[in-house]
């Protein structure tokens, strides 16, 4: 492939997202209402300050959920070609589950998972 192919597509990718972007504030309603600069909760006004600071643990709790499901989702492929991978695949996998388990057993040791 030749390098202007290259920066042609480079080009007509900037160049649309720039239209489109272009388009959208051109095309796009405005509403100059003050209102719109609140902070809502489920539609219902806050009470008090709208910038509260959470307890880390609450992320450390959604990170490792997330984490360990990302991880999870690696299972499906796998199992999908179980048989075809034979020993090596198998032998693989269980490194795979054993690397997560200890990853689960050390946030449970540092008590990441505690709900306090």
């Amino acid at each position: 492939m030749d390098s202007s192919f290259f920066l042609g597509a480079f080009i007509t990718g900037i160049v649309l997202v720039l239209a489109g972007l272009g388009m959208a504030i051109l095309l796009s309603p405005r509403s100059f209402n003050p209102q719109k600069g609140l902070a809502y909760e489920c539609g219902v006004p806050t009470k008090g300050p709208s910038w509260m600071q959470f307890r880390v643990g609450y992320y450390l709790y959604a990170i490792l959920y997330l984490m360990f499901d990302v991880e999870t989702i690696f299972l499906f492929p796998w199992a999908t070609v179980v048989r075809d991978l034979g020993m090596p695949g198998l032998y693989s996998i269980l490194f795979f589950v054993v690397i997560l388990g200890l990853g689960l057993a050390y946030a449970w040791r540092k008590g990441a998972l505690q709900w306090k």
